[in-house]
């Protein structure tokens, strides 16, 4: 079995977001071919700038609902990375018809295109919030609640979705439930900024981050080069792997995975880890205080995910954990806001 992907042709999705642009930077300088497809709603031309020069990465600026485009990005593609959708919680719920155009739509067509362009693999952003008000700790990939949010909802089609067109087609996919991701290049700005850089950024403002609740919410969170590297895993794990030990007498390859580190930190505590990182660059910081506000309407109590079976099949073993990478992504974040 291939451990690396190496002079490939790879399609990333929302390849200039958060997630995405990663995968971009990490692909290219393991000499792969690499087309991004964006339409800049949410992705920032800012996070692929520096690889427009590179022979080897091709820009397609367009969206995930049209189709057409989605058949064009596909053309020669070998793998594709689905990284494009409207996340956000709050934002589904103030906006639900679009959370559900792109979420949803714009993945089948996606789906349906790499199917149509023979695409070896699709490999896609599945969510955490998938498990719903299921309220059991650790979450286990087959043991799910009802969502709480529009946005979750889309993310479980998708998994549907994903299953059904394995079955019918014979694409194989493989959806990651991502668990609080973070790192470089997640935008501390706008309406629905994740809670990391949102804090990271309110603190270097002296500004009192705003907790949801009494700040005992938990959650997983996860370092991007642990998300990188499982994507790669998820590209390379041959079916004779995964067949061994999920079904011997299946013939579809469509499985989905928990993504995270598999350790829960509290709203608290993480505020006291990024004040304790800032202060280093501005003693005042340690002295901020946050306020504490009613609970998020869809918001999950608690996260913490099962990782077994990634690093079963998957070799999934994530080597950054979130109190040493908090200080790597609190400097990146001081030098770069």
């Amino acid at each position: 079995m291939e451990k690396d992907l190496i002079n490939k042709r790879i399609l990333i999705t929302g390849g200039a977001g958060f997630i995405g642009s990663n995968l971009c930077e990490y692909f290219l300088q393991k000499k792969n071919r690499v087309v991004c497809l964006d339409n800049f709603s949410t992705g920032k031309k800012e996070n692929i700038e520096s690889f427009l020069d590179n022979e080897l990465f091709t820009l397609i600026e367009g969206d995930i609902r049209d189709y057409d485009i989605c058949l064009m990005a596909c053309n020669d593609i070998d793998y594709v990375f689905h990284e494009a959708a409207l996340g956000s919680v709050p934002r589904s719920i103030n906006d639900p018809i679009s959370t559900t155009d792109v979420n949803i739509s714009g993945f089948v067509k996606m789906l349906y295109a790499a199917k149509e362009k023979g695409v070896k693999r699709f490999i896609y952003a599945a969510s955490s919030s998938t498990y719903g008000d299921h309220t059991a700790l650790p979450k286990v990939e087959d043991k799910i609640g009802k969502p709480l949010s529009p946005y979750a909802i889309t993310k479980y089609v998708n998994e549907l979705y994903a299953e059904n067109f394995s079955k019918l087609f014979g694409l194989e996919t493989i959806g990651l439930r991502y668990f609080n991701v973070f790192g470089r290049r997640q935008d501390p700005n706008g309406a629905y900024a994740a809670v990391i850089p949102l804090f990271v950024k309110q603190l270097m403002k002296h500004q009192s981050p705003r907790i949801n609740g009494d700040g005992e919410f938990s959650r997983d969170f996860t370092y991007i080069d642990n998300v990188i590297f499982v994507n790669e895993c998820a590209a390379v794990t041959t079916k004779a792997v995964i067949f061994s030990i999920t079904c011997p007498k299946e013939t579809h390859l469509a499985e989905v995975f928990n993504i995270a580190f598999g350790e829960r930190t509290s709203l608290n505590n993480l505020v006291q880890y990024l004040k304790n990182n800032l202060s280093r660059f501005d003693p005042k910081i340690s002295s901020i205080k946050p306020i504490h506000c009613d609970i998020r309407e869809g918001d999950i109590p608690h996260s913490l995910a099962s990782i077994k079976k990634a690093q079963e099949i998957l070799g999934y073993y994530p080597k950054y954990s979130v109190k040493e990478e908090l200080e790597i992504a609190c400097e990146w974040y001081w030098n770069n806001l």
